[in-house]
């Protein structure tokens, strides 16, 4: 074998290794190699446009939007239509993309062209990019229920996160939200205790709909106690474990 067939197929070979290792590490292993191969190629690293990630980024984008939307429908029945718009926005935008990207570390996989360097970094657009075009690879390759797998893995902490920040301080107002639509009432709150020195009093409150009085919690002003009460009355109102047990 001659010095360039060698060189070829050793790089035939580190190629088939990355794409092992890829499939490791997100967790899926593709029928179809050349749609795994496509989804990591920039189009920098193309022969043509058409070879590059860019169709597939395309795809990916669609199914990622209506796999959350899907996800948060269901966890959160409570929720009305500007939350749950809210909270997507943060969950499929660029910025979630790229560090769920980045996370898995996908930026050693690219096929880049010769101009750009992993090296120097790489934009967050990019890595937001290849993570989209993995999805469609793998809903290409394996079907709606592979691709929601991915999403739920990597993207679901995201979720999390994003209605953290988004309604943290927001407890009240979805329970009011909800009260009005079922009860037709807007929820008041109760002061039942308070405890401490002037300077650093703590306060219990409880959320109240009607002649239902929900768990109480206790909080460092009577602000964060009242979006406590909310979040507690809203879980026993769901079913679940209040957050805020008060003794």
């Amino acid at each position: 074998m001659g010095t360039n067939e060698t060189a070829a197929t050793d790089l035939v070979a580190d190629g088939d290794v990355l794409l092992k290792t890829c499939q490791e590490r997100i967790g899926y292993l593709f029928n179809d190699w050349a749609l795994l191969r496509s989804a990591l190629t920039h189009a920098s690293g193309a022969q043509h446009r058409l070879a590059s990630n860019e169709r597939l980024e395309f795809l990916g984008d669609a199914i990622l939007g209506a796999v959350v939307c899907e996800m948060l429908y269901h966890r959160f029945p409570e929720y009305l239509e500007g939350e749950l718009t809210k909270i997507k926005s943060v969950v499929v935008s660029r910025q979630t993309c790229a560090k769920v990207s980045e996370a898995l570390g996908l930026d050693e996989f690219l096929l880049l062209g010769k101009g750009m360097s992993v090296v120097d970094g790489l934009p967050p657009s990019l890595l937001a990019d290849v993570f989209e075009s993995l999805i469609a690879a793998v809903y290409l390759d394996g079907g709606l229920e592979a691709a929601r797998v991915l999403i739920e893995k990597h993207v679901a902490p995201e979720i999390d996160l994003a209605v953290g920040g988004e309604s943290a301080g927001n407890y009240k107002s979805l329970l009011q939200h909800l009260a009005q639509r079922e009860f037709g009432t807007t929820p008041t709150y109760q002061l039942l205790d308070e405890k401490g020195p002037d300077h650093s009093k703590c306060f219990q409150i409880a959320a109240v709909i009607g002649r239902n009085r929900y768990a109480p919690a206790w909080g460092r002003n009577k602000k964060e106690s009242e979006q406590r009460a909310a979040h507690n009355a809203l879980c026993e109102m769901r079913g679940e474990d209040v957050p805020y047990v008060s003794e």
